[in-house]
Formats: C-alpha cells, sequence, structure tokens
C-alpha cells in the first residue's frame, strides 16, 4: 500500500496523509551535486528485538488521533488512519525494512501462488482460529468482500484504488470456508500488496465502507491482539489495551495510547516525559530533543516524496507551457536545503513518485524530461503570449499570470517553503499568492481540489511502486489531484498492469512516467530522512522504511 499524505490517495494498500514536509534540476546538477550521495538512505533504525526478548506490559504513548475517515481503503483516508487502523485490525502481510513480503501465521497459515496459461491463481489458508471480536469467522468471504469493494466494479464504492483488484476474475471457496481462492486475469507479481489487512464482511457494504468510519471506530469488526479502549470524540484522544479475544501472540504492552497535540506540543511534551517517541521533522525540533536524558535519537532513510501538484483545471495552470515554466523556475535544491537545514543529511533529488533512489529499478525520470533553467522559462512565457507588465507580473489579454500556493498550517518550514517558491517565480514574472487554510480543510480541499499549487507528500507502505502508476497519473483516477493525463496515456498505463515479470515492469512502468511527467503538472521536490527521538529501551520502534512492525512486537526491553 502506498499511503498518501495528501490525498484522497491510497497508495498504503493506498492510502493518505497530510503533510508539508536535490540535485538542481539543471543540467549540471546545481553547485551541490558534487557533494550529494548517488542515492537516498535506504537505512533502517528501529532497535529490532525479539518478542522473547520484550518485558510483558508498559504502556506506549506517541502524538496523534483519528482521522476523518478511518477506512484505510477508502479514497479519503490518510496515512495516519492506516496507522491508527492497524492497531485494532488484521495485519495479515507486512514487508521487511528492504520489503520482502512476510505473511503472518495468525492470519494466513499457508499461502500458495502458481501460475497456469498465463494466469495467477493465489490460495490463502486462514488460520483455523480467525476470527472477528464479534465472533464472525475470518473466512474466504472476508477476501471476497475486500475484493468486490475496490475491484471498481460497483460506483457506490468510494475506493482509494482499484490497481490489481480489478484484475482478479474470481475469489472462491478452496477445500472449505478458511480458504480462499484468488484467480487473476494474467498475472500480478505486487498482489500480496492487496490483502496485507480486509474487512469484515458487513464493512464491506457500501455505505459502511464509505460512512461507518468517519470519526468513529468499529472494533467489533476488527481482529488482533489489541482492541479499542477509549475512543474519544471529544480530545481525539485514543487508547488500545489488549484485546481478549486474540487467539495469536498477545500483546507485549498494557495499553497503546494516542494523544491530539499539535507538533510543537509534542516535542514538549516528549521533553517533559509524557511520550515516548516523536518525530524530529526539522532543525529546531531536531535540536529540542537531542541529547535529553534516557533517549535516543532513531534516523534512516524514508519512502516519502513530497510533490508539488498543479490543479490543471484551475485558470491559468490549464495552459501546460505555463505549468512547464513554473517547474524550470523552481530549483529544487534550494527547496532541500530549506526543508534539510540543520539536519545533517543529503539525498539527490527525487526523480520519481513511484521508487526511491535505494530501490532496485529506480530511474530518475524527472532529469529526463525537466531541466531547470529560468531564461528558458522566461522565453517559453514570451512565445506564448505572457509579457511582463509594469510591475513585473506577466499578463496576457488583460489577465495577470497569478498563481495560488495553499499553505496548510502556520508550521514554519511550510511558511519558508512557500516563500523560496515565490521567490523563485517572481523573477520570471509569476507571482506567487500564498493562500493559508486550516489543517481541518485538507480532506475538502484536495477532494474538491479547491487549489492551484499544492505541496503534498505520499509514503509506500509496500515496495511495489509501479503499482501505483495509475493511482497517480491516470486522467480518470480521482487520487490523481492534478487532472492531468489523457485517455490514451491511461490506456499506457494500464498496459504495465499486464507484465508479469516485475523487473520488466518497472521499466516499462518508469517510460510511462517520463510520458507522464511531460504534463508537467507533478514535481517531485524531496524526500527527506525519518528522525525520531525515542526513549531508550522502546523496541521495534523507528525509522522502518517498508516495515511495519506487528503490534505485539512493540514494546519495552526486558
Amino acid at each position: 500500500m502506498r499511503a498518501r499524505l495528501a490525498l484522497p490517495v491510497a497508495l498504503i494498500a493506498a492510502i493518505s496523509v497530510t503533510a508539508t514536509a536535490c540535485q538542481s534540476s539543471s543540467g549540471d546538477g546545481g553547485s551541490d551535486a558534487k557533494n550529494a550521495p548517488s542515492a537516498a538512505s535506504g537505512a533502517a533504525d528501529y532497535n529490532p528485538t525479539a518478542y522473547d526478548e520484550l518485558k510483558d506490559g508498559g504502556t506506549y504513548t506517541t502524538v496523534g488521533t483519528f482521522d476523518e475517515q478511518g477506512n484505510p481503503f477508502n479514497v479519503n483516508a490518510t496515512l495516519t488512519a492506516t496507522r491508527v487502523w492497524a492497531w485494532y485490525n488484521a495485519n495479515a502481510i507486512t514487508f521487511s525494512p528492504t520489503g520482502e513480503v512476510q505473511y503472518n501465521p495468525d492470519y494466513f497459515s499457508d499461502v500458495k501462488v502458481s501460475v497456469k496459461g498465463g494466469n495467477q491463481k493465489v490460495v490463502l489458508t486462514i488460520n483455523k482460529k480467525a476470527a472477528f471480536n464479534d465472533g464472525t469467522p475470518i473466512d474466504w468471504t472476508a477476501i471476497k468482500a475486500t475484493w468486490k469493494a475496490n475491484n471498481g466494479s460497483d460506483k457506490d464504492y468510494a475506493a482509494s484504488t482499484t490497481d490489481g483488484y480489478e484484475q482478479i476474475t474470481g475469489v472462491t471457496r478452496g477445500k472449505d470456508d478458511k480458504q480462499a481462492v484468488l484467480t487473476f486475469k494474467g498475472v500480478y507479481p505486487s498482489w500480496p500488496s492487496l490483502f496485507n489487512t480486509f474487512l469484515h464482511p458487513k464493512a464491506a457494504k457500501a455505505d459502511n465502507f464509505n460512512k461507518a468510519y468517519v470519526k468513529k471506530a468499529h472494533p467489533e469488526w476488527g481482529a488482533g491482539p489489541y482492541t479499542v479502549g477509549k475512543w474519544d470524540t471529544h480530545s481525539g484522544n485514543i487508547t488500545f489495551v489488549r484485546n481478549p479475544k486474540w487467539w495469536g501472540k498477545k500483546g507485549k504492552l498494557d495499553k497503546r495510547v494516542y494523544v491530539n497535540l499539535e507538533s510543537t506540543a509534542g516535542i514538549n511534551a516528549f521533553k517533559n516525559g509524557q511520550l515516548d517517541y516523536v518525530s524530529a521533522v526539522d532543525a529546531e525540533s531536531l535540536k529540542q530533543v537531542k541529547g535529553l536524558k534516557g533517549t535516543e535519537i532513531r534516523s534512516g532513510g524514508s519512502p516519502f516524496v513530497y510533490s508539488l501538484n498543479f490543479n490543471t483545471k484551475s485558470g491559468v495552470l490549464g495552459d501546460k507551457t505555463v505549468r512547464k515554466a513554473i517547474q524550470e523556475s523552481i530549483d529544487r535544491t534550494q527547496i532541500a536545503k530549506i526543508q534539510f537545514q540543520g539536519l545533517d543529511y543529503q539525498e539527490p533529488l527525487p526523480g520519481s513518485g513511484l521508487l526511491y533512489s535505494f530501490q532496485k529499478g529506480y530511474e530518475d525520470n524527472v532529469s529526463a524530461v525537466l531541466k531547470y533553467g529560468p531564461d528558458q522559462a522566461k522565453k517559453e512565457l514570451d512565445a506564448a503570449g505572457w509579457k511582463p507588465g509594469s510591475d513585473g507580473v506577466r499578463e496576457k489579454g488583460g489577465k495577470k499570470l497569478e498563481v495560488g500556493y495553499t499553505l496548510m498550517g502556520d508550521d514554519p518550514l511550510g511558511k519558508a517553503t512557500a516563500g523560496g517558491l515565490a521567490a523563485m517565480l517572481k523573477p520570471v514574472g509569476v507571482r506567487l499568492v500564498i493562500k493559508k487554510a486550516d489543517d481541518a480543510d485538507f480532506s475538502s480541499i484536495l477532494s474538491e481540489r479547491k487549489f492551484d499549487l499544492f505541496l503534498s507528500g505520499n509514503r509506500s507502505m509496500d515496495p511495489f511502486g509501479s503499482r501505483y502508476l495509475c493511482e497517480i497519473y491516470c486522467s480518470d483516477r480521482e487520487s490523481n489531484l492534478t487532472a492531468a493525463g489523457s485517455p490514451a496515456l491511461d490506456k499506457e498505463i494500464r498496459a504495465t498492469a499486464d507484465i508479469a515479470d516485475l523487473d520488466e515492469q518497472t521499466a516499462a512502468a518508469n517510460k510511462v512516467e517520463q510520458k507522464a511527467l511531460q504534463d508537467y503538472a507533478r514535481l517531485p521536490l524531496y524526500s527527506g530522512p525519518s528522525t525520531y527521538s525515542v526513549k531508550k529501551g522502546l523496541a521495534n520502534v523507528g525509522a522502518t522504511i517498508f516495515y511495519s512492525p506487528l503490534p505485539e512486537t512493540v514494546g519495552w526491553e526486558k
């Protein structure tokens, strides 16, 4: 899954999150290119500790709350929602930090994959003890219900992504109710991303799929070592406690607590000992938490990419020449400097929305289609009839070349980034109008496309980046924030899903992404490190790349 930081996007089995979270795009890579590493960090740092080495008991407390949409399969779900979901629902398939598939025997006692006549078959044998908290057995009907809700055949479902699900031709009962047989049209090598969690058949009814989890939990439809203890709609705080109905390895913690705090308050709460773990997203927060007694910094690679989205249905951004000129005017190296100042971190500029530079098959698709060049941008705008006005802002047909930039919240780093973009565009004759918005309006801004330019991030929850090509770039997808693309390109994008070999599929996806980037509607800007301050002794928490530790393995060292 890929969790969107922003959207409505699903990129975590397909999903979304709010975020603000490097070579220059110039031909020579900019002044810092010689010093930049050739790939982003693929290091993990999370104090991996065996289950038997953890003590029984304790509480784990972090910043967090529930999101508007808590169903991770829904188009409006966020990364936050997905993480909360995982504490009281099935975690059936996970990945190692580097992306190897791991089946959880508490859910799937056996998995067999075969290909016959060019079509793939997957047989999932479900643990005999597995049951939802309301007593409903977890069986083949849960797999079927999850498939039906996400395969796009019923338009009443606001599914985050249909990719992969639509290639399944059937889900049937195997030797008994505890076996699901999945048949595919062709081969879908990244199928594990489709069923790393699944829905209770009741939750998979259209009305419940769309509305039941809005600001609500349904622990009765959940399963796992923990269940909801307290879901406080007033404060936004959540507490998970051990689930007496769990059949597998019991959770090591007595409680898992989310406290609803803004980022600054979260740093202070960590310093006061009220939290066990906090994200250090910038130099100021890192400075505040570094060296605190009884804590340590854990830092590693990040499967995030933050991109600038251009709403192609909004005003002057409907003109591809304008979009290209704006992208050519943005010095991504300088944006990265703003983001990473004081973090002692460097990375090459991200060249793809699909894969990261530490992954096999990654290609710098951005540099293949875009070069940093404000002088070239000026020439293109001149040729397109955008003439500089007396105030330096270009005009055409009585219209000023003004573009809005939606800035969420009051984060200093977000403000600095917006200011940097405005300063880069001004000499080219483009006025950037910064429009402040409340974090609470995030979902509606995206789902209703109430923006011109919007910076948002995606976090990949699985290593199958090519799977998300359509989600990001297909013209008929809600998850394509830019609304760019064409039916002809959609056809090329969807054809990549039919390639059975993962390496070949990735190579084809890279070629198609280069074409999609020539719409100049989406510009990857930076990824950044994953850096956290953690109380010493906290195990299996930190910079995990693609790894999502099972809830029962999170706890405190003996």
